[in-house]
């Protein structure tokens, strides 16, 4: 609330005694809200005494404050309430009491009349905007620049350009802060206001000269140029403000990230404002400053005054000077630790800190700059201080210490115990799962970590009262128990969950206790008794799991060739996408001829086939089309062609590429479908001219530059009318299974026909006339699906370790880091896993894993280790395993020739 609405004479006596219930005995003084039990309809009888002939203004104010109270806590008035309020307190003109007219301002604004009930305040309003009383004048400018149009606007334009050059500050103030706001929809009649608001950034009053500088800015923001001139003549010491300091700091860095200039050709002409802006007298400008120049791409020399700034925030006795130079040592700690280790003992100062977020914030900042020999000292101060804050900040706490493990992974036997304990104390959801994610994340890249932190999440899952924890840590125990040492251990606890949980962590504890039947033949006698108990169970879901399992691997049901067929018909990773199998079953018509999955596409599409049409756009509201509706259409149509009837199954279908510019005669575009020995081409042919028929349209493709491919059928389009889509197909042969790569020249063949299109017959005769189409290339990628892994780790393990093939490249001087991941990525057309496609940023080393089915249904993974051998040199580690050596070696001659 604003402070006219609680203080001075708003909140006598007389106004709170109503709402007062006080117990004389109490020792303890009990604050009490004067609007406690206020209700809507009580309130709006008392608005009728701004009706009175005689206006009481003390009692007018109270009613006022307690709509005001109304509206702000979500109170919605209708129509007609909110018309009789607003009429009613226009009334309120008349009184000369100045507190009653500056609640009046607010009422009307929190009110927000409609055009037409504006006019009947507008009229009050400019008279008070010329009114003698400066309060009144402000407060009058504020209200009419909220609730005006366009139109109104031009009328007052006047005289808002001569408060903005006012004398007093809260007039000039107002008329600023309106133009603010009044720039946003009405841009055009603000800019004409920019002569005053210069003027305005030269004036000695502090927030004058903010809000002339902010609304300055806001008006050359789209234009560079003026921008850079803006910053450049307010660097040189005309801005005395502290707020306006810290704008210009902001606006000057916005410059610095815009330029083109480098750190390296040292032309940085802001840099020494920003600089000299650490050693200005205001706190506010020496942090804004400190904490601009930390996010700055700069060296460790220019970055180091701006630390040394911060450290001595750190011991500041001003709580909010010591959070806000904390939280930007924290950031700064987390793309460059070294910079901030120097201030590590001030930072172990603040992990007592009576301020609990404060706190949080230093020993996270500690936990990324410390160094090996300083963790188990921290790991002893954080357990003290766990216990007094909330669940948010704990979270913060574990998700640093599990970077802090994986930085120092010897020392994960001293953060695993800490995890441990802290997964015994009370805590919500997303707390204990930040730590089960911490413990499974350690134990997947700290081998020697695995046997211990899988016995903690055992012990937790005894007491876990969430469902989906429990869960996600059985699913991560069948994969990782059966290959510890002594896969036994974890039997127990697996098996009281089947006695002791709900449906789903017994169906979870059935399927984990089948995987380790699967994978550890000695302890597989035992489960099975274990399973067959679980066949009396009450829930149908553990019944037919334990049902499966036990006829599966017992050998009563065969499945394949071979026990492996088994396994991974039960423990493999889905490589089909649900949305494809889902789109595949929906479209199967039942038939004597079984539902084949191995039909089913296993690439991830954008979006299927859409025809072009031109001059007209999808509507933005339409629902996109199911992403694997063009996977089924194009193998269901290319089938029912006869040319291509023999061809066997489609491997993949490419996104349409454009061979015509837009806006052209004749719009073309051309789709790659892969079989395991031909290459279909089907051309795209929209005609966009309607005084023009097109008949016996082909397309020569000279495939001179594509040696391995030789041409077998072509299927023309007999007739294209205007704003119509038809199909062209080319097909071409190629070594079976060969990523065979090629480029294709293009020439559209046709017979114009004349159409009058008034009456739309063509003419008997035609011209025969050819287009120049764009080239394509049938590249490596193209042979690829992009099909992604639940779980990369132990699709790589199971993995024969025989087909990995190894290798180290240069990939020479690249932007960056992410720029020579994305190249290799578009090599090979596979899919990124886990995330892994998103480089860090100031990352010297990255790795990517991939996956994929390589022609031919062969499975490919990849793992690619970049790192920067100089200032801008790209090295790379390249390792495949595949179904087939052979691709291996192939996916290397890929990279090699790419």
């Amino acid at each position: 609330m604003p402070r006219s609405l609680v203080g001075g004479d708003l909140a006598g006596p007389e106004m709170a005694q109503p709402y007062m219930k006080k117990d004389d005995d109490d020792e303890e003084a009990v604050e009490y809200s004067p609007f406690f039990g206020i209700e809507k309809g009580a309130v709006l009888q008392e608005a009728r005494a701004f009706h009175d002939p005689q206006l009481d203004a003390r009692r007018c104010s109270q009613v006022i404050t307690k709509l005001l109270y109304l509206l702000n806590q979500g109170e919605t008035f209708t129509k007609v309430e909110a018309t009789e309020v607003f009429f009613a307190v226009t009334k309120l003109f008349q009184s000369s009491d100045a507190g009653l007219r500056r609640l009046v301002y607010l009422m009307i604004k929190e009110l927000s009349p409609s055009s037409d009930e504006v006019i009947i305040v507008t009229s009050s309003l400019m008279k008070d905007m010329n009114s003698k009383t400066d309060m009144y004048r402000a407060n009058a400018i504020r209200v009419l620049c909220r609730i005006i149009d366009g139109t109104l606007l031009t009328q007052i334009e006047r005289y808002l350009k001569q408060a903005i050059v006012d004398k007093n500050p809260a007039v000039a103030s107002a008329a600023l802060v309106s133009g603010i706001h009044l720039a946003q929809a009405n841009p055009e009649i603000v800019k004409r206001w920019s002569n005053e608001v210069q003027e305005s950034v030269q004036s000695r009053a502090p927030l004058v000269q903010f809000h002339g500088l902010a609304l300055l800015h806001q008006i050359r923001q789209n234009d560079r140029l003026a921008v850079s001139k803006l910053v450049s003549s307010l660097t040189r010491g005309s801005v005395r403000s502290p707020l306006a300091q810290c704008l210009l700091i902001r606006y000057t860095s916005q410059v610095l990230r815009e330029s083109s200039m480098n750190s390296q050709n040292g032309d940085r002409p802001f840099f020494d404002f920003l600089e000299s802006s650490l050693r200005h007298k205001s706190e506010m400008v020496i942090l804004e400053a400190a904490r601009k120049i930390t996010e700055m791409d700069v060296t460790s020399r220019e970055l180091a005054p701006a630390i040394t700034v911060l450290q001595l925030s750190l011991s500041s006795s001003k709580p909010v000077l010591r959070f806000a130079a904390v939280r930007t040592l924290n950031k700064v700690a987390m793309t460059r630790p070294l910079a901030v280790t120097n201030c590590n003992v001030d930072l172990e100062s603040l992990m007592s800190d009576t301020n609990r977020s404060i706190a949080t914030l230093a020993i996270t900042t500690l936990l990324k700059t410390g160094n090996e020999s300083s963790v188990d000292r921290l790991m002893k101060q954080i357990t003290n201080f766990m216990s007094d804050i909330a669940d948010e900040f704990k979270i913060v706490v574990v998700e640093a210490i599990r970077s802090l493990c994986l930085k120092f992974p010897l020392k994960y036997r001293s953060m695993l115990n800490f995890l441990s304990n802290s997964l015994r104390e009370e805590g919500g959801f997303e707390y204990k799962k930040a730590i089960v994610d911490s413990i499974v994340t350690l134990i997947s890249e700290i081998p020697d970590a695995k046997e211990i932190g899988l016995l903690y999440l055992c012990e937790f899952i005894e007491d876990c009262e969430f469902t989906y924890l429990s869960s996600q840590i059985l699913h991560f125990l069948g994969n990782e128990g059966p290959r510890t040492s002594d896969p036994s251990r974890y039997i127990r606890y697996i098996y009281n969950r089947v006695i002791l949980e709900n449906a789903t962590v017994r169906a979870s504890a059935v399927s984990t206790l089948a995987k380790f039947a699967a994978l550890v033949d000695t302890l597989r006698p035992r489960i099975f008794v274990l399973l067959r108990r679980c066949l009396f169970d009450t829930e149908d879901e553990v019944r037919d799991r334990a049902t499966l399992y036990l006829q599966t691997l017992g050998g009563e049901v065969a499945i394949g060739n071979s026990e492996k067929d088994a396994k991974d018909f039960l423990f493999g990773s889905f490589d089909v996408p649900l949305a494809n199998l889902e789109a595949s079953l929906r479209t199967y018509e039942p038939s004597e001829e079984p539902f084949d999955i191995s039909l089913v596409s296993r690439e991830i599409r954008s979006l299927p086939l859409q025809e072009k049409k031109p001059g007209k756009k999808a509507p933005a509201a339409a629902a996109a089309p199911a992403p694997v509706s063009a996977v089924d259409a194009y193998q269901k149509m290319l089938s029912s062609i006869p040319e291509f009837s023999g061809f066997g199954r489609l491997f993949k279908s490419s996104e349409p590429v454009e061979l015509t510019e837009a806006e052209t005669e004749y719009a073309v575009n051309v789709v790659k479908h892969i079989y395991g020995n031909y290459v279909v081409f089907q051309y795209n042919c929209t005609n966009t001219i309607e005084e023009q028929l097109l008949e016996n349209v082909t397309v020569c493709v000279d495939a001179s530059d594509a040696e391995e491919f030789s041409e077998v059928c072509s299927k023309p389009l007999a007739s294209l009318p205007y704003n119509s889509t038809g199909q062209i197909f080319v097909a071409f042969e190629k070594p079976e299974h060969v990523p065979a790569i090629g480029k294709f020249l293009n020439l559209l063949k046709f017979t114009v026909k004349e159409v009058d299109t008034s009456t739309g017959e063509a003419d008997d005769d035609g011209v025969e006339d050819e287009y120049q189409l764009e080239d394509f290339d049938i590249v490596a990628a193209d042979y690829m699906l992009r099909v992604p892994v639940s779980n990369f780790r132990n699709a790589w393990e199971n993995m024969d370790p025989d087909s990995e093939r190894v290798d180290e490249y240069g990939l020479g001087v690249r932007e960056s880091l992410a720029e020579a991941v994305s190249a290799v990525i578009n090599i090979l057309g596979m899919q990124p896993c886990e995330g892994t496609e998103v480089v860090p940023r100031n990352a010297r080393s990255h790795t990517c894993l991939l996956s994929g089915v390589f022609i031919g249904d062969v499975k490919v993974l990849v793992r690619l280790s970049f790192g920067l051998s100089g200032p801008s040199e790209v090295a790379m580690k390249l390792a495949v395993r595949s179904d087939d050596p052979e691709v291996s070696d192939k996916i290397h001659e890929i990279v090699a020739s790419g």
